[in-house]
């Protein structure tokens, strides 16, 4: 074969011709013309003693050049010994196996949140998302490591059993009841997603009704904004202690606390959003739980807080940094301060409770400054038409007062 002519036809050719029948271009490869003028690429050969045909495909899809590559391809395996055709469904086959291949955990969560992402108004949903299901990353998009699923992340989905699911959530089923269903609930959505994509079958797991609700006891029910709070006549004492830890996880605690933000605000804060010079802090909308934007008069307590932090800037602008590299703090590290603190028994979102009680117990600010202090929404429709401004100045007098509260124990 290697002493033949080759390349006897030409692209004009190629694209022109009508006549049915066969036309060689050498080295065995032909073009060949059907009586309706449809034109494509064929290999004659012998091998094991007989002669076989292997098409290379259409000559609208596979130009001449190609043709005779993939020629010299089959041609080359001919010289090892090896049927092309034969070689070709081995290919094939082991593509569809790879295509078959069950997903991770891990994986389907992906790409389940990635379906999802278009219907979510807030972009934190994402992040929470992979956060619960172990699939948080870093700025570089990096695996953190954290998250309550790491159990589940690399088992293929077909492979996970109901004793899976209840190792992942019977830690936290009492201690963070409202957690635990959330999470029950993404795992069962993933499960399910990966049912309907046909990488699963059978029962689901995770599912609640009938299933875990047999498994699993009632949980701690907890509505929602009732969070275990400090009592605020000891809040100065914890702020007192809390100032003698280090770290960026005690000094974002602290920071969350003058401000009576919620933590994910807190975590997420950016040095942008920081207007030193006029002592606010503002959240975007997009990271606010109302989706309003929220200004937040900063007290020189809190303003100590940020100098404290200043130093240690990076190019990616997060106010209170990471373990990892490039990534804000986890929602677990605040609460890890309060573990190191032994005061567990409350909640970081508690002390917005805590601050909620100290306005309305001990001072003598009215009712809608506090609530704006929290970035609460004015529920009387009627109000909120004639509320035009975000009363910062007042809320500034108040958020000096809690400052001082925390620092002396006196009523502000």
């Amino acid at each position: 074969m290697a002493g033949r002519v080759t390349n006897k036809l030409s692209a004009r050719f190629v694209a022109t011709v009508t006549e049915p029948g066969r036309y060689g271009d050498g080295g065995n490869l032909h073009l060949a013309v059907s009586p309706t003028g449809a034109r494509s690429w064929l290999l004659i050969f012998r091998h094991g003693g007989r002669q076989r045909e292997m098409g290379l495909g259409p000559a609208r899809d596979v130009p001449l050049a190609k043709a005779r590559v993939l020629a010299a391809e089959a041609r080359a395996l001919l010289a090892d010994g090896v049927d092309p055709l034969e070689h070709r469904r081995r290919v094939a086959e082991e593509a569809d196996k790879a295509a078959q291949r069950v997903p991770t955990f891990g994986e389907a969560a992906d790409a389940l949140i990635e379906a999802m992402a278009p219907a979510w108004r807030n972009p934190k949903h994402r992040a929470q998302w992979r956060m619960t299901l172990g699939r948080a990353r870093d700025g570089k998009g990096d695996l953190t490591g954290e998250g309550y699923c790491l159990g589940l992340a690399d088992r293929p989905v077909d492979e996970i059993t109901t004793a899976d699911v209840l190792a992942e959530l019977r830690p936290i089923w009492q201690a963070k009841p409202e957690t635990a269903a959330r999470i029950r609930g993404r795992i069962e959505a993933v499960l399910s997603a990966a049912k309907a994509e046909g990488h699963r079958t059978g029962e689901n797991p995770a599912l609640w009704r009938g299933h875990l609700d047999r498994l699993l006891p009632p949980r701690t029910k907890l509505s929602r904004g009732h969070h275990a709070a400090l009592p605020y006549v000891d809040a100065p004492e914890f702020m007192r202690r809390l100032r003698l830890a280090d770290g960026f996880a005690a000094k974002a605690l602290e920071f969350t606390i003058l401000t009576a933000a919620r933590s994910g605000e807190v975590r997420g804060a950016t040095w942008a959003e920081i207007d030193i010079d006029a002592k606010v802090w503002t959240v975007p909308a997009a990271r606010m739980k109302g989706a309003r934007e929220h200004r937040v008069p900063l007290s020189g307590a809190a303003m100590t807080v940020l100098e404290t932090v200043r130093p240690y800037r990076r190019a990616d602008d997060i106010v209170f940094r990471g373990a990892k590299l490039y990534a804000p703090l986890s929602d677990m590290s605040l609460s890890a301060v309060l573990r190191r603190m032994k005061a567990s028994t409350i909640t970081v979102h508690g002390f917005r409770s805590t601050f909620r009680d100290w306005a309305g117990d001990a001072t003598a600010f009215a009712r809608d400054v506090a609530e704006a202090a929290l970035a609460h929404a004015i529920r009387d429709s009627v109000e909120a038409a004639y509320r035009r401004g975000d009363a910062l100045e007042k809320r500034r007098e108040l958020m000096d007062a809690w400052a001082r509260f925390l620092g002396s124990g006196v009523p502000g």
